[in-house]
């Protein structure tokens, strides 16, 4: 190899990594990466603990709508809440309470005193905790790099991490549920605590300006409502991404009845299946921390929630572990292509004392109606089967990612100009969109 195709190499790895140059943001990163693994450990070993207790879909459903009704709920005032004060601060807070809600149902599961009525307590602690905590870290993203050339970077590391920690948690736990009990799977959640908490209290955060005092919270809520709803980029956006959480995600919550009853598996087989979206997602968030601009986003976002659609739709037919796989590693891979890539454009578009409310609309629309999703996935699977279940919901994706596909060429004039302003896009982009468009009307 020569010495310039190394220097290309080097530069190139650089560029995908850009933004490691805020520290803030490699402790971030660093925390997060141990953190979400534990996450994800707890979230099969609950699924597996939920299944063998109730043997039911609609049951288990039931519980993972308890667990994110929080979000649908309460997410809308958690942005009111991080526009108004010091999001350093509460993520701490929040990270902290996740880690007392992570210990306590490791002692509810090692004492025996395990029950349907107490997980759906825990879960719903746990759902007040992530309507904050989500909001909270969306917006911090830009507080930790700015909201220029290092954002998209940033969005898609981030992305990397959470996926990363999908891809390993769920094998980690497949292996553990083997030989131990789930308690130590929630023990071990609680102690991944630990080094997030530790990474934020190291941070050196500027000062964040808050807004003046001279509105109610409910006027905040409203103004941001209003916002959001009149700039059609932000409202179209927001719109897919709640179609696909709610026709899609619930894939998810049916996955220990497909691997127990379609696949004939166990609690290991399930780890594989919660593995393979994971290996995918990472693909994407590779592809998306490489690219150097964001140009081109909305083809990305119709071309991923496609993608999405047609994993599931796959998977629905498969009657083999392989089959299976390999349909949710695309599933992973559509999944991470449109929603980091929403949750860039978003980013960049959004006012600066919005965010925090503009973020918490993108967090209901994505995990917000994921409960609605779960118990509706739940009792259609209870009388038409899982797969047929994923199938449908598979296809409703992909119709939504046509519909925006159809609606870009009218959302992409109202975002060039935002993004010229802020000198996202290069301008060898914007030179040759301005070429391609003085060539149209010459045509014509």
């Amino acid at each position: 190899m020569s010495e310039a195709t190394q220097s290309d190499t080097g530069e190139g790895l650089r560029a995908m990594v850009r933004a490691f140059r805020h520290r803030n943001f490699r402790l971030y990163f660093g925390g997060q990466s141990i953190s979400l693994i534990g996450t994800w450990i707890q979230q099969i070993a609950l699924s597996w603990t939920i299944y063998q207790l109730t043997h039911s879909s609609f049951l288990l459903g039931v519980v993972s709508f308890a667990g994110q009704l929080p979000l649908f709920l309460l997410t809308p005032f958690a942005g009111v809440l991080v526009d108004r004060f010091n999001r350093h601060r509460i993520l701490v807070i929040t990270q902290s309470l996740a880690l007392v809600q992570a210990f306590a149902l490791a002692v509810v599961v090692s004492t025996g005193a395990l029950h349907v009525w107490n997980l759906i307590a825990l879960n719903v602690f746990a759902g007040i905790i992530l309507a904050v905590d989500l909001t909270a870290r969306q917006a911090f993203i830009v507080d930790m790099v700015g909201s220029g050339h290092d954002l998209p970077n940033a969005v898609a590391l981030n992305a990397f991490v959470i996926n990363g920690g999908r891809m390993l948690g769920p094998a980690i736990a497949g292996l553990l549920l083997t030989v131990v009990s789930p308690a130590v799977c929630f023990y071990a959640n609680a102690v991944s605590y630990i080094p997030v908490i530790a990474a934020l209290i190291a941070m050196k955060v500027k000062q964040q300006r808050m807004p003046p005092d001279d509105s109610s919270p409910a006027e905040d809520l409203m103004e941001g409502i209003h916002y959001a709803v009149g700039f059609p980029p932000i409202w179209t956006v927001l719109a897919l991404v709640g179609l696909v959480s709610l026709a899609g995600l619930p894939y998810a919550v049916l996955m220990p009845i497909f691997a127990a009853e379609t696949l004939h598996g166990d609690a290991h087989t399930l780890g594989w299946l919660m593995m393979a979206p994971g290996i995918g997602a990472l693909v994407a968030t590779v592809y998306l921390a490489s690219r150097k601009s964001i140009y081109g986003a909305g083809p990305r976002i119709a071309a991923g929630a496609m993608l999405f659609g047609a994993g599931l739709v796959g998977l629905g037919f498969s009657q083999h572990l392989a089959l299976a796989l390999v349909a949710l590693a695309f599933v992973g891979l559509g999944m991470i292509v449109q929603l980091a890539t929403c949750n860039t454009i978003l980013q960049t578009i959004v006012e600066d004392d919005k965010r925090g409310r503009v973020m918490s609309l993108y967090t209901t629309a994505f995990m917000g109606m994921a409960p609605f999703g779960s118990i509706l996935g739940g009792a259609i699977a209870h009388r038409i089967g899982v797969q047929l279940t994923m199938v449908c919901g598979g296809f409703i994706c992909l119709a939504g990612g046509a519909l925006f596909a159809a609606r870009i060429p009218k959302l992409r004039p109202l975002v060039l100009p935002i993004y010229r302003q802020k000198g996202i896009i290069p301008q060898v982009a914007e030179g040759l969109q301005n070429a391609s468009a003085l060539l149209r009307s010459e045509r014509r």
